[in-house]
């Protein structure tokens, strides 16, 4: 059986280029705090790696500090602060806000008070971008990095939330970009790393890996790879919709990922259509990565209205560059007929 690989939301492929600068990195014997020439050699790379993903984002001028994930730079930004956000955001920004703010049928959310709330620029289950408002304290930036054109300086908001494996890197590795002049107390606390921001000696290997997929990240955008993925996207789109036309396609309306599918046919569980798509061969998902498994129905899915036959029928299939219009056409007939399969047993 030949397999596809259509869930890059939730982790997309390590790049060569990654693979190869993290390699590089496995061979260099210091710690970065070191000033032997060892030691100097290692916050050489990371240093290098830092700028990598500054210029790749678009922020040139503000602080890149290196984290473990996403989830730990959401931590740091937002613990005690008391922050507004959406049902909407990902779990790892959920923990810690009030969900106060309103979330219309088309996924867009209403910030009354920018300076103090959190809006994600896009949302890793429905693909849904959002218009960020100047002022904005935090913005989750995970899905959106690599995917869409970006300049945090331009964005307008104080705090970026970043990671590694979304676009290519190394899993494990992330990153808070703050705007140059604001600080944030530290979580993790000892020797001071990071701009005094995040202790503990900082993992060279994967930021290294970090900063080289961000470069080739960028590189793809310029020379418009994504515009590829979306061209797949919507053949794969039409393709769907021509084995199940009263299957109900969310964020179709509107600005989203180029490479992102939200689908649901009330009455089919995602999980189960996840599970047979499995065993044709096709990796997709019933959601969020870090909320699979929990059995419950999407709450983005419920905060835009949709009941909950809607919400727990919903699946993601999420397409990359090294998906191929093919793998596209094929993953539509497999999905198709396990549909009609559905129908007939439900007729």
């Amino acid at each position: 059986m030949t397999r596809a690989y259509l869930d890059w939301n939730a982790t997309a492929p390590l790049r060569p280029e990654a693979r190869a600068a993290m390699l590089a990195a496995m061979d260099v014997v210091g710690n970065p705090s070191s000033i032997h020439a060892e030691g100097r050699g290692a916050k050489a790379i990371m240093e290098r790696a830092r700028a990598q993903v500054a210029a790749a984002i678009g922020a040139d001028g503000a602080d890149i500090v290196f984290t473990g994930s996403a989830t730990e730079a959401a931590g740091l930004a937002l613990a005690g602060r008391g922050l507004s956000g959406a049902a909407v955001e990902h779990d790892a920004v959920a923990a810690w806000i009030t969900p106060d703010l309103s979330v219309d049928g088309q996924g867009r959310v209403t910030v009354p008070d920018p300076g103090r709330a959190t809006l994600q620029l896009a949302n890793s289950e429905t693909g849904i971008v959002q218009d960020l408002p100047q002022g904005l304290a935090v913005s989750d930036l995970t899905q959106a990095f690599g995917k869409l054109p970006m300049a945090f300086n331009w964005l307008g908001c104080d705090m970026g939330l970043v990671s590694a494996h979304k676009l290519g890197g190394p899993k494990g590795v992330g990153a808070l970009i703050l705007r140059r002049g604001l600080d944030v107390p530290a979580q993790i606390r000892g020797g001071g790393q990071e701009m005094g921001r995040r202790a503990g000696t900082e993992n060279i290997i994967g930021i290294a890996g970090f900063g080289a997929a961000a470069q080739a990240a960028a590189e793809d955008l310029a020379n418009g790879v994504w515009e590829e993925v979306a061209e797949i996207r919507n053949i794969l789109v039409s393709a769907l919709d021509a084995h199940a036309p009263m299957t109900i396609f969310i964020g179709n309306d509107g600005a989203r990922l180029p490479n992102t599918i939200c689908m649901a046919t009330p009455g089919w569980k995602g999980e189960t259509q996840v599970m047979q798509m499995d065993l044709a061969g096709f990796a997709v998902s019933a959601g969020s990565a870090c909320s699979s498994g929990k059995l419950r129905a999407s709450p983005v899915l419920a905060a835009m209205g949709h009941d909950a036959g809607v919400a727990a029928s919903a699946i993601r299939v999420s397409i990359g560059p090294g998906t191929t219009r093919e793998a596209a056409l094929r993953f539509a007939d497999a999905w198709g007929a396990c549909h009609r399969k559905f129908r007939a047993r439900a007729a």
